[in-house]
């Protein structure tokens, strides 16, 4: 049985108790919402690692993409960049290989991966038909499902696959003129099939396929937003809307057959239309965990984006998305390096916690107050403690002219904490 079938009869499973643990929470409470579908624990039955929640009352995940592409393959690089995102924090890696042998690639790095590992299926379906020389509209039914299912088998636990992009909601965008188009790697391969086969999408069509395939295993499934936008100014258009309408269809559907579902959100949005776009998601999905990348807030920061997704991020947190996916400072431009990872991993986790303090979700706040008690003490290795980065805070303080100091040398003798708890002290003493 799935997380949710179980949850759904009254069981509390050894994963809702690692996630209880986790986020110290009571692991009834954390049942009730996997029954809800308001949290999923992405685990499939073939994986095995310590699992973690995402949903309403839990601590923000964060997302962090790897993989090889057709121009760079190194699947030595790949595993030190997962090693550097669970380092630095992330809750997940997804595998979005696209180069050399797809199969060994994500076969080894579920069996290194100590966090949850997600792909997008239909990448290596692609990816395979390009290598043999074979044209998009080549992909049959069987092809796709099979490697679904062979994913599956190997222990992928969540999977994006953009059932949304189907007919209707296409109609509504070629009715709706965008400046990016379609910017979703899995939203143009599907689109494209459809035109050339003149035929509706067989992951909408055959949904209870996917269905069978991810209940057998556990897997949860991501729906993913293939007409997400992918510049600023086409963010809340109709094509986007239209397919955030199938999603919560499928969203019911994957519930009442016991299969935990999760729903991806759009890329580029602008500052003041994040909550909209968050709310209506929440209300369209029954409040489904909400996924998304970024959102990145201005379209003209390449090599900064890890900034302007960090930005986007904490925004979206704060109203109430449950899991961001990374963005990193190559985002538009390359692939990404180690550094990269780790720039982009941080950037997200201080975009996670900045959301979770304003959802007051637990202990975000008293790391904060632990955090500020320190620095009015001028503890620093309370505050290195505290710090996202420990690593990085030593070595700037204590490569600097004040290593030894008390005091940081931004102020020295001037530093006003130290100045205002000696005046502090003296009068109370007087």
């Amino acid at each position: 049985m799935t997380q949710l079938q179980q949850a759904l009869k009254g069981i509390v499973t050894k994963e809702m108790q690692q996630v209880a643990k986790f986020e110290k929470l009571d692991a009834e409470w954390i049942r009730n919402e996997v029954a809800c579908g308001r949290i999923v624990i992405p685990k499939n039955v073939n994986h095995n690692f310590e699992a973690r929640g995402i949903g309403n009352g839990l601590l923000t995940k964060i997302n962090a993409n790897i993989g090889t592409s057709q121009k760079h393959c190194n699947l030595e690089e790949e595993l030190k960049k997962l090693d550097v995102a669970v380092k630095y924090g992330s809750d997940s890696v997804m595998d979005l290989s696209t180069g050399g042998n797809l199969e060994l690639i994500l076969n080894t790095v579920i069996k290194k991966s100590p966090v949850m590992v997600g792909t997008v299926p239909i990448y290596a379906v692609m990816t395979r038909l390009a290598k043999d020389d074979k044209k998009f509209s080549d992909m049959d039914t069987e092809i796709l499902f099979k490697e679904i299912e062979n994913q599956a088998k190997m222990g992928v636990d969540f999977m994006t696959m953009h059932c949304g992009v189907n007919r209707t909601s296409l109609s509504f965008l070629q009715n709706d003129e965008r400046i990016a188009g379609i910017v979703s790697r899995g939203g143009s391969l599907t689109r494209k099939w459809m035109v050339e086969n003149k035929a509706e999408n067989p992951l909408y069509e055959h949904f209870d396929r996917v269905l069978d395939i991810c209940e057998k295993y556990d897997v949860t499934i991501s729906l993913g937003d293939g007409l997400r936008p992918g510049a600023g100014a086409d963010a809340s258009d109709r094509g986007q809307m239209a397919e955030l309408l199938v999603l919560g269809e499928l969203v019911a559907r994957s519930r009442k057959r016991g299969v935990q579902v999760l729903v991806e959100g759009p890329g580029h949005v602008p500052l003041d239309q994040i909550e909209m776009n968050v709310k209506l998601m929440k209300r369209i999905c029954d409040n489904a965990p909400f996924y998304v990348l970024g959102p990145l807030t201005t379209d003209i920061a390449p090599g900064y984006d890890h900034i302007v997704g960090a930005i986007g991020g904490a925004i979206a947190a704060s109203h109430g998305v449950d899991f961001l996916c990374y963005v990193t400072p190559a985002e538009h431009l390359c692939l990404p390096t180690i550094e990269d990872v780790k720039q982009g991993v941080i950037a997200s986790r201080i975009a996670a916690h900045s959301g979770d303090i304003v959802k007051n979700v637990k202990g975000a706040r008293e790391l904060d107050k632990a955090m500020s008690n320190a620095r009015r003490n001028l503890n620093w290795e309370k505050m290195f403690e505290c710090a996202i980065d420990p690593v990085l805070a030593k070595e700037r303080k204590y490569s600097s002219e004040s290593a030894d100091e008390e005091y940081c040398t931004m102020c020295g003798n001037l530093c006003a904490m130290k100045t205002d708890k000696e005046t502090s002290k003296s009068l109370s003493i007087e």
